[in-house]
């Protein structure tokens, strides 16, 4: 069975607290896939792009008016980053020591953003996207592969547990449809190479283990490339399967061998609150356009909230969380009652 055919969150919570955000997370999800959460309420460092001056190795980053760049030498920014990120790791084991889940052989999973999207983000010197230069985007995959695999090692350690990793890829595809603004509208953003988006990509894949997911909340993903990449999993709105296109690239990758998480609880509190019953029947209302018996899904589905949960309320939070846990439960005992 996948170890993606389960529940977890995609990584952003609400709050300020990381302490309280791993006890609901490893409370919720211990039996499921829990994972080290992120709390960009917390500012500068402990965003999606932030987060990465905790991990990349030789390469710095410090803010710009428009989000971060790529600087000449580590400062404050790096220094924050990772200790926000000391702090979430204390918290998560601790959390772990308390339910007493050590040496249990329950994976957890760590989120970082993808190279694609990482490159996308980041500033140049100059101030063009870092997508823009070849090199650029190489060297910091290669920054980025050997920095998560250092920090995957480490909790690992420190939690003596499996640990998978998920990278956050929400820009992939504007980044290959060339439809990223540049500095201005005289220097457009020419899409990236195919090819060297797929390496870049797998140059982390095979420097995060054995069980690597790739999590994007766009529309209109580049099935062609996760095809062709090393990833084991996707991670999506369920809400773009509305879409025939869509449709057949979830059908393909899973005709591969691999696994695919729907997000079909909401990450925002919505009007009225869903229950299991029609999250799981939301499920196989996608899995039934796959043209697989469901009896043959049941080990290659996974159950998330919609996207990152960053903008719920914490109780919702902890509610998504837990509606995804029940539903990916009742999938996977009898997908057939649904």
């Amino acid at each position: 069975m996948s170890v993606f055919a389960t529940a977890t969150g995609n990584g952003s919570w609400p709050g300020d607290s990381p302490r309280q955000a791993a006890e609901v997370v490893v409370g919720e999800l211990a039996d499921a896939l829990a994972h080290l959460v992120e709390l960009p309420a917390r500012g500068v460092g402990a965003d999606m792009i932030g987060r990465a001056g905790a991990v990349l190795i030789d390469v710095a980053i410090d803010t710009v008016p428009r989000g971060y760049r790529i600087a000449a030498r580590p400062g404050a920014v790096m220094r924050r980053a990772a200790s926000l990120l000391a702090e979430d790791i204390d918290a998560l084991e601790e959390a772990w020591e308390k339910a007493g889940l050590r040496g249990s052989g329950r994976p957890v999973k760590v989120q970082a953003p993808g190279p694609v999207t990482l490159a996308a983000e980041l500033e140049l010197a100059n101030g063009h996207r870092a997508i823009t230069d070849h090199g650029a985007v190489r060297d910091l995959a290669a920054s980025l592969a050997e920095g998560v695999a250092t920090h995957r090692a480490e909790v690992s350690r420190r939690l003596d547990t499996p640990v998978v990793v998920q990278f956050d890829e929400p820009s992939l595809p504007a980044a290959l449809a060339g439809q990223l603004t540049g500095v201005t509208a005289l220097t457009p953003v020419d899409p990236i190479d195919e090819a060297l988006a797929i390496a870049s990509l797998d140059t982390c894949v095979a420097a995060a283990g054995a069980d690597v997911l790739l999590h994007s909340c766009a529309w209109s993903l580049p099935w062609k490339t996760l095809h062709a990449s090393g990833f084991h999993a996707v991670s999506i709105d369920a809400r773009i399967a509305q879409h025939t296109a869509e449709l057949d690239g979830i059908a393909e990758f899973i005709e591969s061998g691999r696994s695919v998480m729907l997000g079909v609880v909401p990450a925002t509190t919505p009007a009225q609150r869903p229950s299991v019953e029609e999250t799981a029947a939301a499920t196989v209302a996608i899995t039934d356009r796959l043209a697989f018996a469901r009896s043959q899904l049941r080990d290659r589905i996974g159950i998330t909230p919609a996207c990152g949960l960053a903008e719920a309320t914490p109780e919702w939070a902890r509610t998504a969380i837990a509606l995804a846990r029940r539903t990916a439960e009742a999938f996977a005992e009898d997908p057939d009652a649904i």
